[in-house]
């Protein structure tokens, strides 16, 4: 079984949806630790309340180079075989990436490469979209940039708020996630030279789940 690692910032709902599909047995792998930025990060506590170890990195309270230090040790200490961003608001510096490049997840919410970066849902409804959604990439230096593994996709409608439009999009995150993480610990997608492979091909699309 492969060892998940999973880095939080906020209320941990991606990490409800990945701890269920682990202990129901769809996901292959343990979260063996979650780590925060924030020790008043309502995720800790729902991973304590699951027996899963939790490490507290806290951005405030360093200086960059420090929070990164102790950040790349936390992480290596649970020997993960796969890290996932679920919510995670600092960045991940080039090092950071690089010592894990091909491991590490990250779920954002938009149909990217459009609206990367915060504020998506706001921004779409600006733009005046038919569509958003969610997308689940491996993460590189840069950011939201990563090859994609999987989207979903929702219609915008016309009374949406960011909030509304928000709470549908969060409900595909928690099923996309883990269905890619999914395939990583069954062995079938990988990151190489800067692709997604799919069972040894090119993923030049990302998967769709609607």
């Amino acid at each position: 079984m492969k060892r998940i690692v999973v880095l939080v910032s906020g209320r941990g709902s991606n990490l409800e949806a990945l701890i269920a599909a682990s202990a129901e047995g769809s996901i292959n792998a343990n979260i063996v630790g979650v780590i925060s930025d924030r020790p008043d990060a309502a995720a800790l506590e729902k991973a304590k309340h699951k027996q899963i170890a939790v490490s507290i990195v806290d951005s405030n309270a360093a200086d960059s180079n420090h929070f990164e230090t102790t950040l790349i040790k936390e992480t290596k200490q649970y020997k993960p075989d796969l890290i996932l961003l679920a919510g995670f608001m600092k960045l991940l510096s080039a090092h950071f990436v690089q010592i894990f490049q091909g491991r590490i997840m990250n779920i954002h919410p938009s149909l990217l490469p459009a609206y990367k970066g915060l504020n998506t849902h706001r921004r779409v409804l600006e733009a005046a979209e038919s569509k958003h959604g969610c997308s689940v990439h491996f993460v590189t230096a840069e950011l939201d940039a990563g090859p994609l593994i999987v989207q979903a996709c929702v219609s915008v409608k016309a009374d949406d708020t960011p909030q509304t439009l928000a709470t549908r999009v969060l409900a595909e995150e928690h099923r996309i996630y883990p269905y890619a993480v999914a395939l990583f610990c069954a062995n079938r997608i990988r990151m190489d030279n800067g692709k997604c492979l799919l069972d040894d091909k090119v993923l030049d699309q990302p998967l769709k789940l609607n």
